[in-house]
């Protein structure tokens, strides 16, 4: 019982580091590109990871598991960094990262309907308002004002950068489907090490054949270059130290107000003022988690 609630608190630590995630990505990508930002992150976190985590033994882990689990990691790892190195601007950034946030909720709906987690009716309005906050974060403001949800100005929205949207939502998807495999057929192996450099190679090679770009290093940039590093391959370890050995169902939980927390750092980083109808829907995608959450808990009793 020590070990899993140390495993837990392990995976809280997680939660704080990937909250910083998103403003540090962006201010990484604004000096190196989104892609040469992107590849430089991964690159400095690998090495961060082998020195600190290590590798494990390929041999011992489940075939399947190197299989799945690094197909889904790198994946989610391109949608991510990208969809919010593509975001035309800071506020648009910090949108991208809120959609990406709609993961514990897919993770949740993905544990019942293929890990067999018992749930009540609490986790359709928690689904659907989950939903409805992304929808009211996206079409809640736009045009300067506070005037709630306007399906037209989501729409206009959208459509203004399909690319990077389109990515932060294909990576919540991926990533519940990460976590669900990992449950499942990790056997208590941890391989986010290899993950990384997989990542990095992947980022590398899109660099390079979609011919670069220009590179600006400078103290700021660095700066920024190594606490995103550290925040995104210390997080993941972290995190699959608490999924692999920890409680799942109250790390769910805790992760659930990463949005808020993401969006307040992001917009201190990037100098991104959000208004209060942003905030609502917020707090819409984090009551609706919550519900999922709770739904799941009633039927374990724990």
């Amino acid at each position: 019982m020590q070990n899993k609630n140390k495993a837990t608190l392990i995976g809280f630590i997680a939660i704080l580091l990937w909250a910083s995630i998103v403003g540090l990505i962006r201010g990484v990508s604004e000096s190196f590109g989104a892609t040469g930002g992107a590849a430089l992150i991964y690159t400095v976190a690998a090495v961060f990871l082998v020195f600190s985590v290590g590798f494990t033994k390929l041999s011992k882990v489940p075939p399947k598991y190197l299989l799945w689990g690094s197909l889904l990691f790198v994946s989610y790892e391109l949608c991510l960094a990208l969809s919010i190195g593509y975001a035309n601007t800071g506020r648009q950034a910090i949108e991208v990262g809120m959609v990406n946030y709609l993961w514990p909720t897919f993770t949740l709906m993905s544990a019942i309907l293929f890990n067999k987690q018992k749930a009540n009716f609490l986790v359709v309005p928690g689904f659907l308002l989950s939903m409805a906050g992304i929808c009211w974060v996206l079409g809640g403001d736009q045009g300067g004002g506070d005037q709630g949800l306007d399906i037209a100005s989501m729409i206009a929205n959208v459509q203004d950068n399909p690319l990077s949207y389109g990515l932060a939502f294909s990576g919540a998807v991926i990533w519940a489907a990460y976590c669900t495999v990992t449950a499942r057929i990790a056997q208590g192996h941890n391989c986010v090490t290899l993950f990384f450099i997989l990542v990095a190679v992947v980022l590398w090679v899109k660099y390079l054949l979609m011919g670069g770009g220009e590179m600006d290093f400078n103290l700021r940039s660095i700066i920024y270059l190594v606490l995103a590093a550290c925040a995104m391959g210390f997080g993941y370890a972290a995190w699959n130290v608490g999924i692999l050995h920890g409680n799942v169902t109250i790390l769910a939980g805790a992760s659930y107000f990463i949005p808020v927390l993401s969006a307040a750092l992001a917009a201190a980083l990037l100098s991104a003022p959000l208004s209060f109808a942003f905030w609502q829907g917020a707090a819409m995608v984090c009551t609706g988690s919550i519900l999922c959450w709770l739904a799941t808990r009633s039927k374990t009793g724990s």
